[in-house]
């Protein structure tokens, strides 16, 4: 399906175009127009990272930081969440479930929205991750960090929700939704990863000590070269400096070295540990909500051209995606990438709003 394709239906499934014009594109991987290029940061913001505690001490979020402590693999942990209520009580609850390189704070337009649409909103850090405990040691997978999320619902007396995962989110939210069901009220899937097998595709295995590695060298420019040919399609907002630096600065602070050694046991997670072949046991109606200029593929670097070249075709993974879970929905933004959310606020949100709707009527 391309941007400029009819809108085609097929039994228990649309696919909806998104709202709005395809815009003249910056290619990923291709150099950003003069525009772009000259909405860059300038080089002294680059280099005045802030240095965050390894728990992100220092990053104030938008809403009160909620502690859940619980005992998992032996040892004492806490799982930092936002508890955000509803302005109008609608009776439903969003459970927002962050990317590997976002925190529950990288929702905080989705929150606002959200709760003044009259849900209550929690958004909870994973273990590894932002405000959230990072072990030196811990077994990482999607089945865990769904438990620990089941755990923290349970702890509030919340046991039917609609699971919203973006990005490594995206993951876990398919796989909260396969191992409990009959909690899981929707599932909203914002650009996930994961809509492909990489290894079984051909991209090598890293160990974990070389990804190690790799993650020390991580720095603001970096992060942020990154996230603009990916996340926004080859463009900059000054706006976006904000999450940059939140990332930056936990990789910058006294405990980055910790950071780091759970960003690489993540990346292991993620990599060994496709949801895909699972799609079709998907019991819940599901809403997908894809950029299609994401090009994101875990371990892609690592890859030989001729594999790179087959990977990260959100254009066709969102449809593909579609196909496989039985009682989903589609919408794409043909022009958008990684992060529609924040790339787009308000036609993302007139999105999922609109598909909310549709899943309720459905």
């Amino acid at each position: 399906m391309t941007a400029t394709s009819a809108i085609s239906f097929s039994p228990n499934r649309h696919w909806l175009p998104a709202l709005g014009l395809a815009l003249g594109a910056t290619m990923v991987g291709v150099p950003a127009s003069a525009e772009a290029q000259q909405a860059e940061p300038s080089k002294q913001n680059s280099e005045a990272t802030s240095g965050y505690g390894a728990e992100l001490e220092g990053f104030d979020y938008p809403y009160p930081v909620e502690r859940f402590r619980f005992t998992s693999q032996r040892q004492q942990l806490q799982m930092a969440y936002l508890d955000v209520p509803a302005r109008e009580p609608n009776g439903h609850t969003v459970v927002l479930l962050h990317g590997k390189n976002f925190c529950a704070a990288t929702w905080e337009d989705s929150i606002e929205r959200l709760a003044n649409a009259g849900y209550r909103v929690i958004a909870p850090d994973q273990i590894g991750f932002c405000k959230s405990s990072k072990p030196e040691t811990y077994q990482f997978s999607f089945h865990q960090l769904a438990a620990n999320t089941h755990a923290l619902l349970e702890s509030l007396d919340l046991d039917d929700v609609t699971v919203m995962g973006h990005s490594m989110g995206g993951m876990l939210a398919s796989r909260y939704a396969l191992m409990y069901p009959e909690q899981t009220e929707k599932l909203v899937l914002v650009n996930p990863i994961g809509l492909e097998d990489w290894k079984a595709k051909g991209v090598p295995y890293q160990p974990i000590d070389e990804a190690y590695a790799s993650e020390q060298q991580k720095d603001a420019e970096a992060i942020r070269q990154y996230q603009q040919s990916t996340y926004y399609v080859g463009e900059w907002e000054p706006r976006y400096d904000r999450w940059v630096d939140m990332l930056a600065g936990m990789y910058a602070g006294d405990g980055g070295d910790l950071v780091a050694w759970n960003q690489a046991l993540t990346s292991d997670m993620v990599f060994t540990q496709p949801v895909i072949h699972e799609f079709d046991e998907i019991q819940v109606p599901t809403l997908l909500l894809i950029g299609e200029k994401d090009n994101t593929a875990i371990g892609k670097g690592l890859a030989s051209d001729a594999v790179k070249k087959t990977l990260g075709h959100y254009d066709v993974l969102g449809e593909r995606a579609a196909e496989r879970i039985p009682d989903a929905e589609l919408v794409e933004f043909p022009e958008l990438g990684h992060s529609p959310h924040i790339q787009q606020p308000e036609r993302f949100h007139e999105a999922l709003f609109d598909g909310l709707k549709r899943l309720d009527e459905s």
